[in-house]
Formats: C-alpha cells, structure tokens, sequence
C-alpha cells in the first residue's frame, strides 16, 4: 500500500519513553513553579493562567494557589491544556539553553526521508501540545526535523483513544481514514484509529518493554524500529 499520509505517535514510537518521562517531566516539574512565578505577567502566561483559575476557581492573584494546582497535576499526570502549554514553555527555555536534546532513535530520520521522497506526507498526533512537539523534532538529537512533518495534532481534537478523534484528524488534513496510516506504540489508540478506518502499524521497541518483542501480543501489524516498515508489504 501507499498511503496518502502517515501520523505518527512520539512517546515510545519515535522517541524514548525514559527521555520524556525523567528528562522533559523532571524539568518542568523542578522549574516550571518559578517560570509561572517570574512571568506570571506576560500575555502568553497570563492567559494560560486566566484558564486555570476557571477551571479551579484560585484567584489570579493568589500564583501560589496556581503553582499549587500546576504541581499536582503534574504529579498526577493530568492532560491539562494550560498544563501542557506551560511545560512547553519552560522545555523551549531548556533546549534553548541547551540543557537537553529531544530523543528521537537514528533509524526514524532515513524512514521519514524515504517517505517524503514518495510524496508522502507526514503528520504527527500526540499527548503533548502542538508547540511543544514543534520544538522536541526542532532541537532533536537527530538534528532538525519539524519541517519533515505537514502538520502536528495534540489533544485539541480529542483523546487518542477515542475513534472520532482520529475522523477529526483526517478531516483536518483533508483525507479519507483509509488513506492514512497511523503509527504508535500503543495498542488502544490502534485499536481506535483502526476502527475510524485508518491502516495501523505498531512499534515494539525492544528497549521500550525491557523484554522480547514476541512476547507482545497485537492485534495490529508489529514492527521493531522504523527501518523494519516496508509499506509495500502492509
């Protein structure tokens, strides 16, 4: 088959889990209070502030309250819209500084390549806001790929467990579900782009699962790293 488009997840599918779960996470956990503290004032801040505050009903005026809630999210693992904008902001102030670069594996870079030279394009859907994912393929160990990708989609268009998040995101680009292929690593958002109708592939990364990849059971086509998807074969 030859899609029309290819989405891909990052957590996992591209890139390292551990990197963003110790890297990325332990940053904005450590910084992200006095980032909030020192530009609580700025638009783009104030604004992310403004929908946290109706959201929990904390004054604008009471940051610490703010900080407190942004806190606990994080230790929760709240998808929060402000939340996300946030930590993209702070990681941007990181990989500016040059404390980190975003992971991605080295077999991604020549399997993107090799897709856009079949005029195939590219898309990315995952959990962390659209900015954020601009700037972890921009400042990428594997240098800059943002502009690889057509387009990048986040929980805006629904959760990706969700069947109708992925007709949005084929509406979105202007494509019928079975024109489109959807990578992850993650057998629930598959199961639910497959029923929107899109082809499915999923990655078992051998140093993701500390374990065998044939211990994995899918019920989606399986590979270990992108240098094993061949599309003629799917």
């Amino acid at each position: 088959m030859k899609p029309l488009a290819i989405v891909t997840d990052i957590e996992g599918t591209t890139s390292s889990i551990r990197f963003i779960r110790d890297v990325l996470f332990v940053y904005a956990e450590r910084f992200l209070p006095d980032y909030v503290r020192e530009h609580k004032d700025e638009r783009d801040v104030a604004r992310q502030l403004r929908g946290i505050s109706d959201k929990t009903g904390i004054t604008l005026k009471d940051t610490e309250g703010l900080v407190a809630s942004l806190q606990q999210w994080m230790r929760d693992g709240k998808q929060v819209n402000e939340l996300k904008i946030l930590q993209g902001m702070v990681w941007e102030e990181g990989y500016r500084k040059s404390e980190f670069q975003a992971h991605v594996y080295p077999d991604v870079p020549e399997k993107l390549r090799e897709w856009l030279e079949r005029e195939i394009n590219l898309y990315v859907y995952s959990s962390g806001a659209e900015k954020a994912q601009r700037l972890y393929f921009r400042y990428s160990s594997q240098g800059d790929l943002r502009l690889m990708f057509a387009g990048y989609f986040d929980t805006a268009i629904g959760p990706r467990e969700e069947v109708d998040s992925y007709r949005s995101l084929a509406a979105g680009v202007a494509l019928e579900p079975q024109q489109m292929l959807f990578i992850s690593d993650t057998e629930a958002e598959l199961d639910a782009a497959r029923e929107a109708g899109m082809h499915t592939l999923r990655v078992v990364r051998p140093e993701e699962i500390g374990g065998s990849p044939e211990q994995v059971e899918s019920a989606h086509p399986v590979v270990n790293s992108f240098s094993e998807i061949n599309l003629d074969s799917l």
